[in-house]
């Protein structure tokens, strides 16, 4: 049995908060502990009772006097576009043909798929997320390269093959019945194996043919606990081109829902403009609509309405998009979420935000009961949040009053740099990623 007791500010949400004084929907310990046992959660509450818990030689991680939280959650991203981050001066489409198409070629090559992969696992780790749904490439080999580096660092991941054929170059398009048998044999390989998740990925209705779309739905049908992603309603070209492809659908929402691939276990990316008819079809069905600021505004593709979302009660989450997202940190992507919703006329809280990192996304993936709380039983996934992580915000932080405002402070001026250690599983990343360079510097 290995045991470690992590001290600090406990923070973890119960449910989401409904205004600034919702102290009920959270539960915050000053001086708290959260004893892992295994790889789990054994304990979670004050540190005086929480150590009597413990074995009597114990490990302590003290980290008082940072935030103890459940490791974050990005529900929206793609691995091979991790080199292609900040790709200058295109829309959508044409993003997507000058620099994303060419860079996913080179994922080809399983030593560059490896090498990529490893370096963005190490990217989440960095910024404190510890869980992730990704798009890979359309070869097979990258979908090992992605959760063989996960399963290396304990990560629990979600995943798939992008599968697409049409409009993408030749050395990028599968087949229907080729995205087909690589994505079952994958699905065989990887779901279920350790802390792997399998996402079916249909990239988008653009690249896959009416036969591509209905091989997907027979996917999604014989494995209904995998996941579903693709990408909905991001730009109005794009909507219109995807309309023309299926010029029976009632909009681009009605033609994933015509195979099916509306389920509760559904995450669509974007759906910036979406008619009340196509929010309420997602409602109906369960499916989540993936919130993502900074690649919505770095593509100048539009403004996420989450209170249209609510008020037709769709399920949505927030992602980073990386690439062309343009931060691996969710705290980064809170602050830029505030400022779209804010242009809105839309409120969003730093209650708020943290929950969406954490609980919100889990819960939007369906994982609550492993991730995204500090919980009896749960996988001890944690983050630990240094408030005072950079020179502007330790002087900031000498105003804070409160909770609430140093958590504005995390989310409007945080990064990196504020993730003092984060913990896979109950094993120190941060710790283990510096051990292991100072050896390879001694080599």
């Amino acid at each position: 049995m290995t045991e470690l007791l992590i001290r600090g500010r406990v923070l973890t949400f119960i449910d989401e908060p409904q205004s600034l004084d919702d102290s009920a929907s959270y539960r915050a310990v000053e001086d708290g502990a959260v004893l892992v046992r295994d790889g789990r959660i054994a304990g979670v509450g004050d540190y005086a009772d929480i150590r009597r818990q413990a074995s009597p030689d114990v490990a302590v991680a003290d980290h008082r006097p940072h935030l103890v939280l459940p490791g974050l959650i990005d529900t929206h991203l793609h691995f091979p576009q991790t080199q292609a981050i900040a790709s200058y001066g295109a829309q959508l489409m044409e993003w997507l043909n000058t620099y994303i198409f060419v860079e996913e070629q080179k994922f080809s090559e399983p030593e560059h798929a490896a090498f990529i992969a490893g370096r963005f696992m190490d990217e989440l780790l960095a910024n404190g997320t510890t869980t992730a749904a990704a798009y890979c490439s359309v070869h097979p080999q990258s979908v090992d390269a992605y959760f063989s580096a996960a399963e290396q660092r304990g990560m629990l991941m979600i995943g798939g093959k992008v599968m697409m054929d049409r409009n993408a170059p030749e050395a990028l398009r599968d087949t229907p019945q080729t995205g087909y048998d690589e994505t079952k044999k994958l699905i065989g390989k990887w779901h279920g194996r350790g802390r792997a998740h399998y996402a079916i990925s249909p990239r988008f209705a653009i690249t896959s043919t009416p036969e591509q779309m209905e091989m997907a739905s027979t996917l999604v049908a014989e494995h209904p606990d995998c996941h579903v992603q693709t990408h909905l309603s991001e730009n109005r070209d794009e909507i219109a081109f995807a309309t023309s492809l299926y010029p029976d659908a009632l909009d681009y929402t009605d033609i994933y829902a015509r195979y099916d691939l509306l389920t509760d276990r559904t995450l669509l990316g974007h759906c910036i403009h979406l008619s009340d008819r196509e929010i309420s079809a997602l409602a109906e069905t369960g499916a989540v609509g993936v919130f993502c600021p900074t690649s919505n505004l770095f593509l100048g593709s539009g403004l996420f309405d989450r209170d249209r979302f609510d008020k037709l009660g769709a399920r949505w989450s927030v992602a980073t998009d990386v690439g062309a997202g343009t931060s691996f940190s969710m705290l980064e992507t809170m602050d830029e979420a505030y400022k779209v919703l804010h242009l809105q006329g839309q409120r969003l809280s730093p209650l708020n935000s943290f929950y969406r990192m954490t609980l919100g996304n889990a819960r939007a993936l369906g994982l609550q009961d492993h991730i995204g709380s500090l919980h009896v039983g749960a996988d001890a996934d944690i983050v630990v949040l240094d408030s005072s992580g950079k020179s502007a915000m330790e002087l900031r932080m000498r105003t804070a009053r409160s909770l609430v405002d140093e958590l504005f402070i995390l989310q409007t001026m945080g990064d990196d740099r504020c993730v003092a250690e984060v913990y896979v599983a109950g094993k120190a990343m941060k710790a283990r990623k510096a051990t292991a360079g100072r050896a390879l510097e001694l080599a």
